[in-house]
C-alpha cells in the first residue's frame, strides 16, 4: 500500500505484532497528510478485495481437493472388498483340493501301515524263532559243559531277549523270558561250582582249558557274574593268609610283618604260573587280589597298632620297630605300584563292575594304617633335632683347616637343612596330611632355636663378640637360612594336602634369620664404631667455647674419616651382596651421625664460632660419608686405570637425610645471644617448637647458665611463641627433647663390651625415639640401635633377668644419655615392634647406659620374637635398594644342600 510520501510500505500488515493504531499514526503523522485519506481508503479497499478473492480461490481449490480424496478412499474400499473375495475363493478351493487328495491317498496310507506292521511281525517271528532255537541249543550245551559254544550262544540269547522287553505282557514271551533267566542262573551256579570243585580237588592244571572257557561264559553273563567269581577266587586264595596271620597271634605281630609280604609274593608267583591263564587279562584279577590283600592287611595293622599303643607295662611303643615296619610296607607298596603300572589303576571288589570309575594306585594302601601313629615318628624327629642344636652351638663357626672366603657359611646350617630334606622326603612318603603339617611345625621350632641359640649366640657379647670374618660368616649363614627356609616352605606346600596348604607358614622363622642378619650388620658397624673412638676423644678435647674464628676442617675429622674408610673398605669387600653393603653403610652413617650429636652435647659450652666450625666439620663428614658406598669398588677401579666410581644418588640422599638433623641445632648455636631477639627467632626458625625445656637446653649448650640471662631470654621466648605466626609450631622437637645434658670425660677411660671404647657406649645410649616424641608425633623406630639392644638381650637372657641399670660409670664424671629420634630411617614401621624400647650399653664399662627391657625380652622366647619383628622391619628397610631377601635367590637351594 503506497504511503503519503509515495514510498512502498514495508509490509506492515504482515507483521506478527501488527497494531492498526500504530500504523495509522505512521501514515498520518502530520495534519498535512490528511489530504491522502481518500487514497489510503481506496488502497485499503483494493487490498481487501484482493484478499477476498484469494480466500475464495483457496476455498474453492480445497473443496475440490476434498472431493477427490473422498472419491479415492471409496475406490480403495471397493478394491479391498474384491481382493478379500478372491482370497476367500482361493482358500475354499485349497480346502477342496486337500479333501480330494486325502480321499485319493487314504488307501495308500492304509497300505503303508499294513506293510510296516507286517514287516515288524515277520522280524519278531524270525527273532522269536532264533531265540527259541538258541535257547534249546544253550540248554543242551550247558548240560554238556561246552562253555565256549555256550558263551557265543549266551551272548546271542541276551541280545535277542533285549528286543522282546516290550512284549512281556504276552504270556508266551513272558514264559520264554523266565526260561532264559533260569538258564543264565543255572550257568552261573554251574561255572562257580566247577571252579570250586576244581580248586578243591587240585585239578586246576588238568581242567584249565574248561575253566578258561567258563570265564568267557561269565563275561557274557555280565559284570555281576564276573565280580562274584573274582570275589570267590580272592577269598579262597586269602583264606589261609587270614587264618595264619590273625591279628592276635604271634604270626600277626609287627615283628613278622616281612612274613606277610613274603607270603603274598609267593601267592603272586603261583597266580602267574598257574592261574593267570584261567582269567582274561582285562579282568586284572591279580591286581584285585593284591587290593584284597592290602585291605585285609590294613585292617589287621589297625588292630595291632591300637593294642600296641595301649601297652599295660607303661612302656612307650618301639619307634624303631614302627619305622622298620612302615619302611617295609612302603617298599611293598612301591613294588605293587611298579608291578601294576604306577597310578594306572587300583581295582577293588566294589568298583570292579565299573570300568569308567577313576582308580587309585597302591600308594598308602597298607601304610594308611600307620598314619594315626606317625606322631610318634614326628616326636622322635623332634628329639633327634633337639640333640643337634647344643652340638651345633659348641661347634666353631669355621673349621680351623678351612680358608675364609666371602661366601662361607657355618657348616651346621647346611647339615641342618640336609637333615630337613631327608626327613621331609621320608614323611611325604608316609603322609601328606596332618602329620606333614606337624612335622613342618617341628621344623619351624628348631629353625627358631638355630637362629637364637646358635647364630645369635655367636653374635652375642657374652661370647666376646665375633671378628669381622666371623660376623660375615654369620651374615652369610643367616642369608642362606632365610633363602632355604622359604624354599623349604614352598616344598612342603607342594607336597601337603591342598586343604592344609594355607596352614604351612615359616615366615616367622625367615624373619628371625633376617633379624640375625641385621644384628650381624650391626656387629660390623660396631667394629667400625670402636675404631673411631680416638677421633671422638680428640673432638671432645677441643675448647669449643674459646674458639673465636673458623678455619679449615678440624683435625679430628680427617682422623675419623680415615678410620671409617679403612675399616669400611675391609668390611665391604667381604660382604657378598650389595644389599648388605648398603645396609652396612646406612647403619654406619646413622650411628656416626648420632654419635656426632652426642659429642656435640658433651662438648658444651659451644661458642658461636665453635658452632660454625662444627657445622663446617659436619659438611666435610657428610661428603666423606657419601663416598662409603664406592669403597668396595674403589681399589679395583684404581688398579684397572678406570674412572673413579660415581657416587650413588640414592645413598647420597640417605646421607643427607641422616645428617640433616645436625643443621638445625648447629645453626641455632651459631646465633649470638645479643640481641636476644635474634637468638629467640633463630630458635623458632630452626628448631621449630614451642618447648621452654628445649629452649633451656640450647641456652645450656651455648653456655648461658646465669639465671638472670636465662630468665630474660625465656620471658622473651614465651612472648615470641605466643605470637600468631608461631602458634602452629609443634609442642616439642623430639631431637632436642631427647638431649639430656650432663658432662662427659675428656678422654675415654673405659671400654665397651668386647674391647670397645666410649663411642660404642655412646652409640648404645641412643635410644628409640618412641619415648622422646611428643604427643603430636607418632612413635618411630630407630634401627641404628636395635642390633646392640638385641646383643645385650642375648647376653643377659641366658644368665639372669636383666636389671634396669647395667652400665658402669666412667671415672667420677657423669654420663650423657641421649635419646635421639631417628628421622632418617627408611622406612620406619608404623608401630614399634615389641621391646623396641630396649637399649643397652657396653658390657662391663663405658658410658652409663640404661636398659629398659620388656618381660618377654628377658626370656629366650622374647628374644626370638624380637628377632622376627626386627627381621620384618629390616627386610622393608633395605627393600628399596636391591630387593633384599628375594625368594628367587638360588645361590644355595634346599635340594642342593
Amino acid at each position: 500500500m503506497p504511503q503519503a510520501n509515495g514510498t512502498k510500505p514495508a509490509d506492515a500488515l504482515d507483521a506478527v505484532d501488527y497494531d492498526p493504531i500504530d500504523h495509522l499514526n505512521a501514515l498520518f503523522s502530520h495534519s498535512s497528510t490528511l489530504s491522502t485519506v481518500p487514497k489510503v481508503s481506496a488502497a485499503l479497499r483494493r487490498h481487501q478485495h484482493a484478499l477476498d478473492h484469494d480466500i475464495s480461490t483457496l476455498v474453492r481449490v480445497q473443496t475440490t481437493s476434498d472431493s477427490d480424496s473422498v472419491r479415492r478412499i471409496q475406490d480403495a474400499k471397493a478394491e479391498l472388498e474384491q481382493l478379500f473375495a478372491k482370497i476367500e475363493g482361493v482358500r475354499e478351493r485349497a480346502l477342496e483340493t486337500e479333501r480330494a487328495i486325502t480321499e485319493m491317498t487314504a488307501d495308500i496310507k492304509r497300505l503303508d501301515s499294513t506293510k510296516k506292521n507286517l514287516t515288524l511281525s515277520m522280524t519278531a517271528l524270525k527273532r522269536l524263532q532264533m531265540l527259541t532255537t538258541a535257547y534249546e541249543q544253550l540248554r543242551g550245551l550247558s548240560q554238556s559243559r561246552q562253555y565256549r559254544e555256550c558263551a557265543h550262544l549266551l551272548q546271542a540269547v541276551i541280545q535277542l531277549m533285549a528286543h522282546f522287553k516290550s512284549y512281556r505282557s504276552i504270556d508266551q514271551i513272558a514264559a520264554l523270558s523266565k526260561n532264559v533267566a533260569d538258564v543264565q542262573r543255572e550257568l552261573l551256579e554251574q561255572v562257580c561250582e566247577d571252579f570250586e570243585v576244581t580248586f578243591a580237588k587240585g585239578e586246576v592244571q588238568q581242567k584249565r582249558g574248561m575253566l578258561a572257557e567258563a570265564c568267557q561264559v561269565m563275561d557274557a553273563l555280565g559284570d555281576h557274574a564276573r565280580a562274584r567269581l573274582v570275589t570267590w577266587y580272592c577269598n579262597t586264595q586269602l583264606r589261609e593268609y587270614r587264618q595264619v596271620f590273625r591279628g592276635n597271634d604271634e604270626a600277626g605281630s609287627l615283628d613278622n610283618i616281612a612274613r606277610r609280604y613274603s607270603w603274598f609274593n609267593r601267592m603272586l608267583k603261583t597266580y602267574d604260573a598257574e592261574h593267570a591263564v584261567l582269567f582274561p587279562a582285562s579282568w586284572r584279577v591279580n591286581e584285585m587280589l593284591a587290593n584284597a590283600f592290602c585291605e585285609t592287611t590294613r585292617d589287621d595293622y589297625k588292630g595291632i597298632l591300637q593294642r600296641s599303643m595301649r601297652r599295660t607295662d607303661g612302656q612307650p611303643p618301639d619307634v624303631n620297630l614302627l619305622l622298620s615296619c612302615l619302611q617295609e610296607t612302603l617298599d611293598f607298596e612301591h613294588s605293587l605300584e611298579k608291578r601294576f603300572a604306577i597310578g594306572e589303576s587300583r581295582s577293588s571288589m566294589d568298583t570292579v563292575t565299573s570300568s569308567e570309575e577313576k582308580r587309585h594306585g597302591f600308594s598308602q594302601a597298607v601304610s594308611e594304617a600307620f598314619e594315626p601313629y606317625l606322631s610318634i615318628w614326628v616326636e622322635s624327629q623332634d628329639k633327634q633335632l633337639a640333640t643337634l642344636i647344643p652340638k651345633y652351638r659348641q661347634q666353631p663357626i669355621k673349621s680351623p683347616d678351612e680358608d675364609f672366603h666371602s661366601q662361607l657359611v657355618i657348616p651346621s646350617s647346611t647339615e641342618l637343612f640336609h637333615q630337613y630334606r631327608v626327613t621331609l622326603a621320608q614323611c611325604a612318603k608316609l603322609s601328606t596330611g596332618s602329620r606333614l603339617l606337624e612335622l613342618s611345625r617341628t621344623f619351624g621350632k628348631y629353625l627358631d632355636a638355630y637362629a637364637q641359640q646358635v647364630l645369635f649366640y655367636h653374635l652375642a657379647e657374652k661370647t666376646g663378640g665375633p671378628s669381622v670374618e666371623g660376623a660375615v660368616i654369620i651374615l652369610n649363614t643367616a642369608d642362606y637360612c632365610f633363602t632355604t627356609t622359604n624354599q623349604l616352605e614352598e616344598k612342603i606346600r607342594s607336597r601337603i594336602d591342598e586343604e592344609l596348604r594355607d596352614k604351612v607358614d615359616m615366615q616367622s622363622q625367615a624373619d628371625a634369620f633376617m633379624g640375625v642378619a641385621s644384628a650381624a650388620v650391626r656387629a660390623l658397624v660396631h667394629k667400625t664404631e670402636l675404631d673411631c673412638e680416638p677421633a671422638w676423644r680428640e673432638m671432645r678435647t677441643v675448647p669449643w667455647s674459646k674458639m673465636d674464628s673458623v678455619g679449615d676442617q678440624s683435625p679430628y675429622v680427617a682422623v675419623l674419616l680415615h678410620r671409617v674408610k679403612d675399616r669400611s673398605k675391609e668390611i665391604l669387600r667381604l660382604l657378598p651382596k650389595p644389599q648388605y653393603a648398603r645396609a652396612y653403610c646406612d647403619h654406619l652413617v646413622d650411628t656416626l651421625t648420632n654419635t656426632y650429636l652426642l659429642n656435640i652435647a658433651a662438648s658444651k659450652p659451644i661458642s658461636e664460632s665453635g658452632a660454625e666450625q662444627l657445622l663446617l666439620d659436619s659438611y666435610v663428614l657428610k661428603k666423606g660419608f657419601a663416598e662409603l658406598a664406592t669403597l668396595a669398588t674403589e681399589s679395583a677401579t684404581t688398579a684397572g686405570g678406570g674412572k673413579p666410581t660415581p657416587l650413588n644418588p640414592a645413598f647420597v640422599k640417605r646421607v643427607n637425610q641422616s645428617t640433616a638433623k645436625l643443621d638445625p641445632l648447629l645453626k641455632t648455636l651459631q646465633v649470638r645471644a645479643s640481641p636476644p631477639e635474634g637468638l629467640v627467632q633463630a630458635y623458632l626458625i630452626h628448631i621449630r617448637d614451642r618447648s621452654e625445656l628445649n629452649f633451656r637446653k640450647i641456652l645450656d649448650l651455648k653456655g648461658i647458665t646465669r639465671k638472670s640471662e636465662q630468665h630474660s631470654l625465656i620471658e622473651l621466648f614465651n612472648a615470641f611463641k605466643a605470637a600468631p605466626a608461631d602458634e602452629g609450631l609443634p609442642g616439642s622437637n623430639p631431637l632436642i627433647a631427647g638431649l639430656q645434658l650432663t658432662s662427659l670425660p675428656a678422654a675415654g677411660s673405659g671400654g665397651g663390651g668386647g674391647g670397645g671404647g666410649g663411642s660404642a657406649s655412646l652409640a648404645a645410649a641412643v635410644k628409640d625415639s618412641a619415648g622422646a616424641h611428643g604427643s603430636s608425633t607418632p612413635a618411630r623406630f630407630d634401627p641404628a640401635n636395635f642390633g646392640t639392644a638385641l646383643m645385650n638381650a642375648a647376653r643377659d637372657a641366658g644368665d639372669r633377668i636383666a636389671s634396669p641399670h647395667l652400665g658402669g660409670g666412667l671415672g667420677g664424671s657423669g654420663a650423657v644419655t641421649t635419646t635421639i629420634g631417628s628421622r632418617a630411617t627408611s622406612p620406619p614401621p608404623s608401630v614399634a615392634p615389641p621391646s623396641m624400647g630396649m637399649v643397652g650399653g657396653g658390657a662391663g664399662g663405658g658410658v652409663d647406659g640404661e636398659v629398659v627391657p620388656t618381660a618377654a625380652a628377658a626370656a629366650q622366647g622374647g628374644l626370638n620374637e624380637n628377632l622376627k619383628n626386627f627381621g620384618k622391619f629390616f627386610r622393608r628397610d633395605v627393600g628399596s635398594f636391591g630387593g633384599f631377601g628375594r625368594r628367587d635367590d638360588g645361590r644355595r637351594s634346599l635340594d642342593k644342600r
